[in-house]
């Protein structure tokens, strides 16, 4: 059996579509038909039954799956050990958030460049980018917001973050105690709000969590960065919500101030994802347990 139908078939099988697998494969789509058809020729039995959005395996071609994915794995493990060898240096494509990359995943793979890893770091503008580039073999490794569907991806739980209710300490002033303790999301729209899109995706997540309602107020300033908008929220442009590790430094210095403090504050989870049996890949790995390790200190 052709080793390179073989690989076309794992790849179409974890990506559920042969236009991604073909993306990924670097081939056409209808390169990557024919080569599907040409294995079920040859084993005399349907490997996906086509659906209108992609492809699902039938119980042959699940167990075909099965027992040929760790054997191919096995070979791009080799050839790969093959090239650390010769060249020395392997080099990790890393996409992710720009603020928590910068501030969490790439100071925790310092050492490793000691041991022989470069790092590439790439940040697209969302996660929908971020898995998109990862499936089409820019990235080795992603850090993502929402945990990926399917059998192309396989992904792991990094760690939490806490979004907190941030302004300067004036705005703070002109809110009553008592406000604060009733969380009045009505008085608090009167403030003016900075955020990273017009849709105010952190702030809406927080009004969800923890008024159950939907921000009425519009964005004042829009800064696709959230160091951006940590900067103005400082200087008075408005509130923000902000993950604690990346405001937390101002809040001690006193440049901000939390308005609320609710009993569970809103939380967002972060997932370390790679692409289906890339982890046998040893500098992978090294970098996939190492962030896991270091997330324990977040």
């Amino acid at each position: 059996m052709d080793l390179a139908l073989l690989r076309t078939f794992v790849t179409v099988h974890r990506a559920g579509s042969f236009t991604r697998a073909a993306a990924l494969l670097g081939l056409s789509q209808p390169a990557v038909t024919s080569q599907i058809r040409t294995l079920e020729r040859q084993l005399g039995r349907p490997l996906f039954l086509r659906q209108a959005r992609g492809v699902t395996p039938t119980t042959i071609g699940d167990e075909l799956a099965h027992r040929a994915a760790p054997h191919l794995d096995a070979l791009v493990e080799i050839a790969e050990t093959g090239l650390d060898e010769e060249n020395g240096v392997r080099t990790l494509h890393l996409a992710g958030p720009p603020e928590f990359t910068s501030a969490r995943a790439l100071p925790a793979l310092t050492p490793l460049i000691s041991q022989g890893l470069a790092v590439r770091a790439a940040f697209p503008a969302t996660t929908e980018e971020i898995l998109d580039g990862l499936a089409a073999g820019h990235h080795d490794l992603a850090i993502a917001t929402t945990r990926p569907r399917g059998g192309l991806f396989g992904s792991t739980p990094l760690c939490d973050e806490e979004h907190v209710l941030v302004a300067a300490p004036r705005w703070a002033a002109r809110l009553a105690p008592d406000v604060l303790l009733r969380k009045d999301a009505v008085v608090l729209e009167q403030l003016p709000v900075v955020e990273v899109h017009e849709s105010l995706p952190f702030v809406s997540r927080y009004w969800a969590a923890v008024f159950e309602t939907k921000p009425a107020a519009a964005a004042t300033v829009v800064a696709p960065d959230l160091r951006a908008v940590l900067e103005s929220a400082a200087a008075g442009a408005g509130l923000a919500v902000l993950p604690r590790y990346l405001c937390e430094d101002a809040l001690e210095q006193g440049r901000l101030v939390a308005l609320l403090d609710p009993p569970v504050p809103p939380l967002r989870t972060y997932f370390l994802v790679v692409r289906t049996g890339t982890l046998a890949l040893p500098h992978l790995a090294r970098a996939h347990e190492w962030l896991l390790r270091a997330s324990g200190a977040w």
